[in-house]
């Protein structure tokens, strides 16, 4: 298995990786391709076995207002033939090594069982639009301590989930 950053050619893999993997939702690959459409920063990896895109991670600016507060964890994603075999355990260790990750602030709209294993905690602060209550909403590295709500990219809203997806937890495994 190779974790590396995808090259433009892999990126119609990505997105079918992503509607294999959020089954019955657009929303994923809609996102990230509108992401790399408008050439948002994003920094992400995949992996790959044999050609095949079998996993993929991205990171997103989060913000403060106008200012950069950290980075969003959003989406994550692992073949459903590949789901159970720690490659998406791997592909996120190896995330959090990366320069441009390891010493940042992250979010990410999760499953706290999940997500905690790897440092990330529930926080109160900022507020998630996504998630009310906070409740799948977790920090890493996370010093906010005055309450606002937590910006993101606009493609996470223009990227609308349809029916049959409103309602589901981004980001969860």
């Amino acid at each position: 298995m190779k974790i590396q950053k995808p090259a433009i050619e892999a990126r119609p893999k990505i997105y079918a990786l992503l509607r294999s993997s959020f089954p019955g939702s657009e929303y994923e690959a809609a996102l990230v391709q509108k992401l790399h459409e408008n050439d948002r920063s994003i920094h992400e990896w995949a992996c790959i076995i044999g050609g095949k895109v079998i996993a993929y991670i991205a990171f997103t600016n989060a913000y403060h207002g106008r200012d950069v507060c950290g980075l969003h964890l959003a989406p994550m994603a692992v073949a459903p033939e590949f789901q159970g075999r720690g490659v998406g355990l791997e592909l996120l260790r190896f995330a959090l090594r990366q320069e441009a990750i390891s010493s940042r602030t992250l979010f990410v709209l999760g499953e706290p069982a999940y997500y905690s294993r790897f440092g990330f905690e529930p926080c109160s602060t900022p507020i998630c639009p996504f998630d009310k209550n906070n409740e799948h909403f977790l920090g890493m590295r996370n010093t906010a301590t005055d309450s606002f709500v937590v910006g993101y990219e606009p493609e996470f809203t223009t990227a609308a989930p349809t029916a049959a997806t409103k309602g589901r937890k981004r980001g969860r495994r």
